[in-house]
């Protein structure tokens, strides 16, 4: 399947330039997106935290590192917003991950400014994020990915089903994330890039 969206006309950011904006907007006592609500802010902010956190401590895998080394050229294009919590978990991994092979490019927009590229990558139809869609040299898709390792997806599933409130769920994801260490992503990616 190829890639059919056109991204000249959009807003890209490098992940440098998505948390100086984030920055910016806290600033202004805004986050990105439309609700820039006490709640939103809060969870931006304790987005910035996490970033801040595994930006340091963040560390791949010899195994991870080699595959990686070994990839072909491809854009990783992220779907993203500064209040995700899943973002903010997994977005660290996947920079330190591009950053391991000059072949491998990569690009954040905004779900909220880019609805149809989000509505054409859902996962059980909703427009959950972050979304990581690989890119190979000839506008193919590699593979998508997100919003969360698989583990944890079943978790948010399981817990949805339960009835269980926002809090808990995000309290219970949050302390999967941080038990799990990156393991899973790392996992993950190594299928995706051998396939």
């Amino acid at each position: 399947m190829n890639f059919s969206f056109e991204l000249n006309n959009r807003t890209r950011y490098s992940y440098e330039a998505y948390r100086l904006k984030i920055d910016d907007l806290l600033g202004a006592g805004k986050t990105t997106g439309e609700n820039h609500s006490e709640a939103m802010l809060g969870y931006t902010n304790m987005n910035v935290t996490r970033m801040n956190r595994l930006d340091k401590r963040a560390k791949l895998g010899e195994s991870l590192q080699q595959i990686l080394t070994d990839a072909p050229v491809q854009k990783w294009l992220v779907l993203t917003e500064a209040w995700c919590g899943d973002a903010a978990q997994n977005l660290p991994w996947i920079v330190k991950m591009a950053e391991k092979n000059e072949n491998i490019s990569l690009e954040l927009i905004l779900r909220d400014e880019n609805l149809d590229i989000m509505d054409a990558y859902l996962t059980k139809g909703g427009r959950s994020i972050p979304k990581l869609i690989a890119i190979g040299e000839n506008n193919e898709v590699l593979f998508d990915w997100g919003p969360r390792p698989e583990a944890v997806q079943s978790l948010y599933t399981d817990l949805k089903a339960a009835g269980k409130e926002y809090g808990e769920i995000s309290k219970e994801l949050h302390t999967w994330y941080a038990k799990d260490k990156g393991k899973a992503i790392q996992e993950e990616f190594s299928s995706l890039l051998s396939a």
